[in-house]
């Protein structure tokens, strides 16, 4: 039989007051899109049965840039933390037969990939509750992955509770996860006696042990060891540079030619066909296509564009929503 397909939620409600912004956390962009919508990307790779947000700051922002996209938005108008997000969403998914995966909104690093190895691990090692962790380059700020002995996760310790030998630790936790469907039970049982006074998921590792079900990780070796989240204008700068340097290597490999690619600027939703050329100092952005054999010309900065098979645009064009043909 095909394994159920899991539910996801993906938790969008946090203020994100460290950006100084009005606008929504996971509504900044990088690499020309929303924070959120590349996590929505890779949530999708799992061909979800249910695909949720919990929204609460900004919610109707949140809900009007992703409307008519298939996805149940659920409200924590209160931020009591994760545990209370993922519990508000029992209401729609207690009765779901599968998998639940549950993913930071704030995470555009995540990839598809990192996520079906997730979910696969999960399925295959009988585990309880299966976490993705990396072995951050900075782990401050970060919950710190506790083993035992036999290499188990024992505990997810958040820094403003951890001790100095937890402070040590490199190995973080990034905000994915895999829960059985004891979930909704375990969320019952949770407590906001911690420094943030806040509901936990993550201790959530302790529940299922107690009931003598493994958790397990599974490490992940990517850009997310740069940059685990995005929580101010920094992170959001380094998120967009780790994000256009994966769309570079990508095109490179499928086979464009960028005659000097560290000045080469492209979003993530640019579409390039095999042999194109594109000149030192190139900008394309808003879904920009680009057919085969074309070339873009130096310091060019198209938005919206076309352009055609073999067609030539001059450098130092600046253009929006204009269609190029060979002339």
């Amino acid at each position: 039989m095909s394994p159920v397909p899991p539910a996801v939620v993906v938790l969008a409600a946090g203020q994100g007051t460290r950006m100084r912004s009005a606008l929504p956390k996971v509504l900044h962009e990088a690499a020309g899109r929303p924070l959120l919508a590349h996590v929505l990307r890779a949530a999708r790779a799992l061909a979800p049965a249910e695909l949720l947000v919990v929204v609460g700051h900004g919610a109707d922002a949140v809900r009007e840039r992703f409307a008519d996209e298939g996805i149940t938005f659920v409200d924590q108008p209160e931020q009591r933390g994760t545990g209370d997000a993922v519990a508000r969403c029992a209401g729609v998914l207690a009765g779901h037969p599968g998998p639940v995966v549950v993913l930071s909104g704030d995470g555009p690093l995540l990839t598809a990939e990192s996520v079906a190895r997730l979910l696969e691990a999960h399925r295959d090692g009988g585990a309880g509750m299966t976490l993705l962790t990396v072995e951050a380059a900075d782990p401050r700020g970060l919950g710190r992955v506790v083993r035992d002995a036999g290499g188990g996760v024992r505990a997810i310790v958040e820094e403003r509770d951890a001790d100095e030998a937890t402070l040590a630790l490199r190995e973080v936790n990034p905000g994915s996860y895999v829960f059985d469907d004891r979930l909704w039970g375990f969320l019952d049982g949770l407590d906001d006696e911690n420094a943030a006074g806040e509901l936990y998921l993550t201790d959530l590792v302790a529940a299922y042990r107690r009931a003598g079900l493994p958790v397990r990780a599974v490490r992940v070796d990517d850009e997310t060891r740069e940059l685990v989240g995005v929580n101010d204008r920094a992170q959001l700068a380094r998120a967009d540079r780790l994000l256009r340097d994966r769309v570079r290597r990508r095109w490179l490999h499928d086979g464009v030619t960028m005659t000097d690619p560290a000045t080469v600027y492209l979003d993530d939703d640019v579409e390039l066909a095999r042999d194109v050329r594109l000149e030192p100092g190139v900008v394309l952005a808003d879904a920009t296509r680009v057919g085969p054999g074309a070339t873009i010309g130096a310091y060019a900065h198209l938005s919206a564009c076309v352009v055609e098979t073999g067609a030539v645009v001059a450098p130092h064009t600046v253009a929006r929503r204009r269609r190029f043909a060979v002339d």
